[in-house]
C-alpha cells in the first residue's frame, strides 16, 4: 500500500483504501481501478492524495540502466493494454440485455417476413425483468450501443422504463408485463417505414414526416392478428403519439379515449428519444429533458404520470455525483422537492443552488450514492 499524489496517479492504479468527499461521504471504494475519468473527479473534489496498492518502478534504478528502463516501460505499456482489453463481466442484467437484443433483432426480420413468436418475447422479457432492480432509468446506458441500432436499443428501454413507471403508479401485478411488452413493441411499424427517412440527418419534409408518422397505423395493423396479445399492448403500438389535448397523431383522439398503456409508454417513449442519440441529432442531458416534459406536458401528457416519473428518478441521496454543463463536477448535498430536477451541489469549494443559478443543468449523473 502506498499513498500517492493524485498528481503523480495513472490509469490503470488499484485503490488500497476508500476515498472520502470532505462530507465524509464515500467517493470511491477500495478494490477500484482508477480510470481517467476517476482522475478529473478526484482533482475536482480537492482530494490531495490516495492509497493506492501498486508503487511506480523506481526513477533512480530505472535512470541506472536504459535499455532495463525501456524494457519496464515496454511491460508498463503491454500491461496497460491488456487492462484496456480486458472486458469486465457482465452483470446478469447484461446477460439478459444482451440476449433481448439479439432476439429483437432476430424478431424484426420475422415480422418484415410476416411472423412473430410471441412466446419467445415473453418468456426473454421477462427474465429481463428479473433484475431490472439493476435498472436506474437517468443513468442507463447500453453498452456499445451504436446510432444504427436505436430502433432495438430504445424499444427495449422504453420497455424497462414503462414497467418501472406502471409499478410506481401501483397497477396491478397482471397488467405489468402487458405494458412492458406495449413498449417493447411500441414502435415495431417502424420495420416497414423507408430506412432513408429514419436515419435522414437533416429536418423531415412534410412528406417524409407524414411518411413516418404511418408507423403507428402499421404498427398496429401488425399486431392485430397476433392471437394472445393484449388488446392495450396493440392500441399502444397506435396510440403512443396521441396527447390528451387531442393534438397527437394518427387519430387526434383525446385524453379519455387513449388506452393508458399508451399513456405511460408515452412519456418513457419521449423520454428516452430526447436522451439518446440520433441519426440527426446528440443526446440531451437527462435532467435537461425532464424539465423539457414537465414543461412541455401541460395538456399534452397525463400530468399524474408526468409527475410520478419525474419525482422517482430524481430521488437520488445526497452525495450523488453529477456534472454540471459548465464543466464542474460536484455531490448532491440537498434536494429540493418543489424543484426536483434543480438541487444543491457543491462543486469547486461552493454549495450551487440549482434554483437560483438557472444557466446551469446537471448534464450527467456520473456516481449514484448508496
Amino acid at each position: 500500500m502506498t499513498e500517492r499524489s493524485i498528481h503523480r496517479l495513472k490509469p490503470g492504479q488499484q485503490l488500497s483504501e476508500d476515498v472520502l468527499t470532505g462530507m465524509g461521504h464515500v467517493l470511491f471504494k477500495k478494490e477500484r481501478v482508477l480510470i481517467e475519468q476517476d482522475l478529473e473527479i478526484l482533482h475536482a473534489f480537492l482530494i490531495k492524495s490516495v492509497s493506492v496498492k501498486t508503487e511506480e518502478p523506481d526513477e533512480k534504478a530505472e535512470q541506472g540502466d536504459p535499455v532495463q528502463k525501456e524494457s519496464k516501460e515496454n511491460e508498463k505499456a503491454a500491461d496497460e493494454k491488456k487492462t484496456e482489453n480486458k472486458q469486465k463481466p457482465l452483470s446478469p442484467f447484461e446477460e439478459e440485455y444482451q440476449k433481448m437484443v439479439v432476439l429483437l433483432q432476430k424478431t424484426l426480420k420475422q415480422i418484415i417476413a410476416g411472423e412473430i413468436n410471441l412466446l419467445d418475447i415473453r418468456q426473454q422479457l421477462s427474465a429481463l425483468i428479473q433484475h431490472i432492480h439493476e435498472y436506474n432509468v437517468l443513468t442507463y446506458s447500453p453498452q456499445k450501443a451504436k446510432v444504427e441500432d436505436y430502433l432495438i436499443h430504445n424499444s427495449i428501454v422504453v420497455s424497462l422504463t414503462s414497467y418501472q413507471l406502471a409499478k410506481w403508479m401501483n397497477y396491478d401485478q397482471k397488467d405489468l408485463l402487458p405494458i412492458a411488452l406495449g413498449g417493447l413493441l411500441h414502435d415495431i411499424g417502424n420495420v416497414k417505414v423507408d430506412l432513408d427517412i429514419l436515419t435522414k440527418p437533416g429536418k423531415l419534409t412534410s412528406s417524409e414526416l407524414e411518411e413516418v408518422r404511418k408507423h403507428t397505423v402499421i404498427g398496429y395493423n401488425m399486431l392485430k392478428p397476433v392471437p394472445g396479445l393484449n388488446e392495450g399492448v396493440k392500441l399502444t403500438a397506435l396510440q403512443h403519439h396521441e396527447r390528451e389535448d387531442g393534438s397527437g397523431y394518427p387519430l387526434g383522439l383525446k385524453s379519455d379515449r387513449i388506452h393508458p398503456y399508451s399513456k405511460i409508454v408515452a412519456v418513457a417513449d419521449i423520454f428516452h428519444a430526447m436522451s439518446s442519440n440520433r441519426h440527426y441529432k446528440k443526446a440531451a442531458s437527462p435532467y435537461r429533458v425532464l424539465e423539457q416534459i414537465f414543461n412541455d406536458s401541460f395538456g399534452k401528457l397525463d400530468p399524474t404520470i408526468v409527475q410520478t416519473f419525474i419525482h422517482k428518478v430524481t430521488q437520488f441521496h445526497n452525495g450523488t455525483l453529477v456534472k454540471l454543463n459548465n464543466g464542474l463536477i460536484g455531490e448532491i448535498v440537498f434536494s429540493d422537492r418543489s424543484h426536483p430536477t434543480r438541487p444543491w451541489v457543491k462543486a469547486d469549494g461552493k454549495v450551487i443552488n440549482l434554483v437560483q443559478e438557472t444557466h446551469l443543468f446537471i448534464d450527467e449523473v456520473m456516481k449514484m450514492q448508496d
